[in-house]
């Protein structure tokens, strides 16, 4: 009861709180990048923060879209942001809401989805990362396989809109996930190296780079000091937490990961987040690209 009571506290927290390939294969393409790299951007939630990031010298802002209305409000300033400096554009979701409800996703969740990814093109967006809670442990079987069907029905959108959609680990397993991403070919995961050092005895990003990581079409990157309560989702600054993130990008890197980091962090704490996973990146590809 307690255990099941903290997750769900944390599963809102996660979805609710603002935390500072195939498809991605075109991403990728579009920017100027060597071999053995990885391109790392940041997250913002309004076009202020965005244009905070690009003055900054970011290649691409993973920018909060919580609905068709606000994104279209913001989308002159986002745009210009865009022609002055170059800046590429990912996109977040909004959160959830009922992850026990499928019939409030279906009728709720489902076409504020649609409306968002219809706008999305016009500012060359190509990935949206969503929340999809899919953790058996706290969520029965029957409620899983129907948000699978929903699942299933907005990958498919996004993906007739040029979109591909990316599902985040919040407190999932690897197992968790492989039914969806085996079965729904047009899904794609986002895989959050902080989330997945909470609620687990090592953290779960392992366990996805082994069997998903060809799946895995974005990153987010942020740590914490483990724990199992909504209070221990710090994002904090990579390198200020616990987390190995050598550890987990060596592993990314011999699974053959060029692909893009965001650091969930505020734009304050961006700069130094994204030197540091510069840092460890380049320590771990470099040795490796000179040996034999």
């Amino acid at each position: 009861m307690y255990i099941g009571a903290v997750v769900r506290a944390l599963f809102c927290q996660l979805t609710a709180t603002p935390a500072f390939s195939n498809g991605l294969k075109l991403i990728v393409g579009s920017f100027s990048k060597a071999a053995y790299t990885v391109i790392i951007g940041a997250r913002a939630h309004n076009v202020v923060q965005a244009a905070a990031l690009a003055e900054s010298g970011f290649p691409f802002v993973e920018i909060s879209v919580l609905s068709a209305e606000a994104f279209h409000r913001d989308l002159k300033g986002l745009r210009q942001l865009r022609d002055r400096y170059g800046i590429r554009f990912l996109a977040h979701g909004p959160e959830e809401g009922n992850a026990w409800d499928p019939e409030f996703l279906k009728h709720a969740m489902l076409p504020c989805l649609r409306e968002i990814i219809d706008y999305l093109p016009e500012l060359g967006i190509e990935l949206l990362t969503i929340h999809f809670w899919l953790d058996p442990r706290f969520i029965e079987h029957r409620i899983i396989e129907q948000k699978m069907v929903l699942l299933r029905a907005i990958a498919d959108y996004a993906a007739g809109r040029g979109v591909q959609l990316c599902v985040e680990n919040l407190s999932e397993t690897a197992a968790d996930f492989a039914s969806a991403l085996s079965v729904i070919e047009t899904l794609g995961m986002t895989l959050d190296i902080g989330h997945g050092e909470l609620l687990a005895a090592e953290n779960t990003a392992y366990d996805f780079l082994a069997h998903c990581a060809e799946k895995i079409y974005h990153m987010h990157a942020h740590d914490n000091r483990g724990g199992s309560s909504p209070a221990d989702d710090l994002h904090l600054t990579p390198g200020r937490g616990r987390i190995d993130f050598k550890a987990i990008l060596r592993v990314a890197a011999r699974q053959g990961y060029d692909r893009t980091v965001t650091i969930e962090n505020a734009p304050e704490q961006a700069l130094r987040g994204r030197d540091y996973i510069q840092k460890v990146w380049d320590s771990i590809v470099r040795p490796e690209r000179k040996a034999p």
